[in-house]
């Protein structure tokens, strides 16, 4: 098998924060590990990147995915597709939106590292996501701010606000029941370190819940405050989807809204996630696990 190595990688920043395109890269082909370090290099520093024209089926967005470490199943409370353990399909037939800024499955003790989104369905008109960068809006906040938000702990669960947006539509069939059905919550450290890069990030999102010390009323203020500063324009970067795309996210580092003015029209992706570890504060104390197990979801499946 001929393994693809380019010199001509390309990785183009799409604003002073967040966000760069890469090109040069064909994902569906064997690659090099310089080429595979490129990327991880980009994803690294711009927290999400952007390949267009990708020609990707299931096994070859597995195969490429997995350079980036183990994967996860699709989903800790929702079945994969027969014969496809580790994708996750984002489909607006099936009602999934996630028009509600999030960081992906906090609730559980390990969120996945990263995710790869390959573009299948577009709608002709709208359909965009945005991206915020968590690292520069830790950054970003006053100095008084940081050394408080430093000590905090929070507790996110799937009955939570973006629970409730995303899944209240599909009330009637059952879905929202489904996914709360089951209870999970996990502590996390407000700040995260990034096991990779050392980078501080706040870890918030719409399953944070509350804040552990602080009354409902004074979690949901300090949470909205926090919130604020990762989904400030200058944080963010928008993408234009088109059929092909394939999109890299750190969910480390990241917090993501995806943009539901497209109406009826069909919105279609095929999503999978690498293993991420248990979060670890600034401390060096990790999140915990208050209720639920999803560790079979973040266990290497043999295919």
């Amino acid at each position: 098998m001929t393994t693809f190595v380019s010199t001509d990688v390309s990785v183009t920043p799409l604003t002073g924060n967040i966000g760069a395109e890469i090109g040069g890269v064909d994902a569906s082909h064997p690659l090099g590990d310089e080429v595979v370090a490129r990327v991880r290099e980009a994803l690294n520093q711009h927290k999400v990147v952007f390949l267009r024209d990708q020609s990707l089926d299931y096994d070859s967005q597995v195969e490429f995915a997995r350079r980036f470490g183990d994967l996860t199943l699709g989903h800790p409370i929702y079945d994969a597709p027969d014969g496809l353990p580790h994708l996750r399909e984002m489909d607006s037939r099936q009602g999934t939106r996630a028009n509600h800024w999030h960081t992906d499955l906090t609730f559980i003790e390990r969120p996945p590292a990263y995710a790869f989104l390959h573009a299948k369905v577009i709608p002709p008109i709208g359909g965009d996501t945005l991206w915020a960068n968590t690292v520069s809006s830790y950054l970003a906040l006053p100095d008084e701010l940081r050394e408080l938000v430093d000590r905090l702990r929070i507790v996110h669960s799937n009955d939570s606000d973006f629970t409730d947006d995303t899944y209240a539509h599909r009330a009637e069939d059952g879905d929202h029941d489904d996914y709360v059905s089951t209870a999970y919550e996990t502590v996390h450290p407000a700040v995260r370190v990034h096991p990779g890069t050392g980078e501080r990030s706040l870890m918030l999102g719409g399953f944070a819940r509350r804040v552990v010390g602080y009354g409902p009323q004074a979690s949901r203020d300090l949470i909205r405050l926090l919130q604020e500063y990762v989904t400030r324009p200058e944080q963010t970067v928008r993408w234009k989807w088109r059929v092909g795309d394939l999109v890299i996210w750190d969910n480390q580092a990241t917090q993501h809204y995806a943009v539901y003015d497209y109406g009826t029209a069909h919105r279609r992706g095929e999503r999978v996630t690498v293993a991420g570890p248990v979060p670890v504060g600034i401390d060096g104390c990790p999140s915990a696990v208050l209720r639920g197990d999803t560790a079979s979801y973040s266990t290497a499946v043999v295919d």
